[in-house]
This record gives structure tokens, sequence and C-alpha cells, in this order.
């Protein structure tokens, strides 16, 4: 980069630069894909004993206990993000920094907990300062590094070998392949255990409320219909232009024709008025019982939203009455009241 008049002006690349940037870039991709690709060859063959095992463990600890996954430096990084995996598909999991520890975090860790440990040498000294302490508290010790004959692979109850050839950096130092094969094993304990355990969308979604598919699969029609007095309704003797007041007042496009006990006999839309206006008749002495839509279309408060849009959608209607088991009128629903809510 360099300063011209207080402004920063980007530095110019050579055709060169640029083209030696997008192989460097493919190379990487291609290491971490190699790495990827051959830890998944080891795990169909005699890394699979291991991989069980500790699937096996991880079924049977958070029935007591918790994951707690630890590392440090970059692998630090990937334990988070593993233990946020873990939690968000219904495994009980936490992340805790071996530095800190061994200054009072230790606490943190609990007899019967699924210690995970990663590091790819195998011999970080942070970690190695704590773990013959959680395995004299009981839990249980998974290791996830690149040799078999280190120091927390010999400690580990089950270690799976995440090593790599070598590291996508040009320089073979920073760590890069071997965090992506790290970050890959956690990805595949995880999706393996929540498959084992059965683990739904809904399940998922439980643990993701404020997301699509919290959204879809939490939210209820009692939770975005309109209630009370903002619920458009008329008698059955109402003529045709009390009933059209009534539409405009309640700004949903529709009424609800309802009988003594408020149970709907009949629907009338702006739809239902734009055919009427297209045949030319005079309706103006209509009653709405003679113009309405008899026996409409109804959901449950208690049924899920998205069950609301698929009807609405399958019969290309834009609103929609909600009533109770008793067959009552208790809300109304409008296809801009599920938009609102990101429903859809």
């Amino acid at each position: 980069m360099s300063v011209t008049d207080d402004k920063i002006q980007p530095k110019a690349f050579s055709a060169e630069s640029v083209r030696r940037a997008i192989i460097v870039a493919c190379e990487t991709l291609q290491i971490e894909a190699d790495a990827i690709l051959a830890m998944k060859q080891r795990l169909a063959g005699e890394a699979g004993k291991p991989f069980s095992e500790a699937i096996a463990l991880l079924m049977d600890g958070p029935s007591h206990g918790r994951v707690v996954v630890s590392g440090m430096g970059k692998s630090g990084h990937i334990a988070r993000k593993i233990a946020a995996t873990f939690a968000s598909t219904g495994t009980p999991a936490l992340f805790i920094h071996p530095a800190e520890a061994a200054h009072g975090d230790l606490g943190m860790v609990t007899r019967g907990d699924t210690f995970i440990a990663i590091s790819n040498s195998g011999e970080t000294a942070e970690l190695m300062a704590i773990v013959p302490i959680i395995k004299r508290m009981g839990a249980t010790l998974i290791a996830m590094t690149g040799d078999d004959t280190s120091s927390l692979a010999q400690l580990a109850n089950v270690h799976l070998n995440v090593g790599v050839d070598k590291e996508a950096c040009t320089l073979n130092l920073a760590p890069t392949a071997s965090t992506t094969a790290a970050l890959a094993m956690g990805d595949a304990l995880a999706v393996s255990l929540l498959d084992a355990r059965g683990f739904r969308e809904e399940d998922f979604a439980r643990s993701h409320p404020g997301g699509a598919l919290g959204r879809r699969l939490l939210t209820h029609v009692r939770d975005v219909m309109r209630s009370g007095a903002d619920i458009p309704a008329v008698a059955p003797q109402t003529s045709l232009h009390d009933a059209l007041l009534e539409i405009s007042n309640k700004g949903m496009g529709m009424t609800a024709v309802v009988d003594a006990d408020f149970k709907p006999v009949g629907i009338f839309t702006d739809g239902d008025l734009r055919r009427l206006i297209g045949e030319g008749e005079n309706f103006s002495q209509y009653k709405i019982t003679e113009v309405m839509h008899a026996q409409p279309r109804t959901v449950g408060p208690d049924q899920l939203a998205v069950d609301a849009v698929q009807v609405m959608e399958r019969f290309r209607i834009n609103q929609m009455l909600v009533t109770d088991a008793d067959g009552v009128l208790v809300g109304a629903l409008h296809i801009h009241d599920l938009t609102r809510a990101k429903v859809i």
C-alpha cells in the first residue's frame, strides 16, 4: 500500500503477480482437499476402530456429563468451532482454554465429561499440564493429534489421527491443512453423533430459534395471527355495504361471516369483490350471505405457521381464519403476517 495526498491507494499488482496468487490459492485448496481425502481413507481403514470408539464414548458421556473441547493457538480456534457444532446438534458442549484451565478454569470440567484435546504435535505444553489432572478427575480423554506416538496420544482413551503430509503454507509452517483436517474430523464426529442419536430438524430448530429454520419450525399460528378486536367479522344478516366497511377498517382484505356462537359460516375477500365488480351487477343491496364463500378454510392456533403457509400456497389464498377445537373463531391470518414473521 502507498500513501498519496492522505489517501491510501491500493498497490498495483502485475499480471504475473495475479497469476501467481491464483496458482498459490489453487495449490492451497488442493493440499487441504488432499489432507481431508487422506483422512477419509484412513477412517475407512485402520482409523475406523478408534473413531467408532470415540462415538461410543460420546454417546455415553453426555448422558451424565458434557463434551469439553480444548486446544491452544490455532487449534483453540478449531476447538471453539467444534464445541459450538456439538452444542447446536444436541450434544451439550463447551470450550475451555488450556492456559486458563491451569489457573482455575479446570473447575468447569466434571467427572463424567468427555474431554477432547486438539494438538497437531500432541506435545502442547499447556494441554499436557492439565491432561493428567483431567484423567484423575474421571473425565474421558479423546485426543486429536497428527502423531500416534505423541505424549497426548499415549495418554488418551481414544486417539484420532488427524495428521497431514504437509501444510498448505508455502513455508510449511503456519497451521493450515492440519487445522482444516482437525475441523473436518470434529464435524465428522458431530454429524455421526447426531445421526446415531436420531437428531431431527425439530431438535436443530430448538437450538436455533433465531434462524430461518427455527422460525419455520417453532413459530405457531397463534404467534402471528390477529386476534380480538383486530379480527374482521360480521353477522350473516349484514349488508354487503357494511361488510365492505369492516374489510376496510380491519385492513386484512377480507371479513369472516360468523353465527351467534362466533363460529365462521363463510368468508368474503377483496378478490370476491373484484369478481362481483367484473360481472357488472348492481350488488349494493346484497346480504353478505349471498356473496360469501361458505365453509372457509381454517387453521388451528396451535398448528405450525408453516402449515398455514402450505395451505395458502396450495389453494392460492392470502387469508385464513383461525378456529379453536370447538370451531370458534379466535384469529385471522394474512400472508403478510407470515412474511413479517419471516416464516416465508
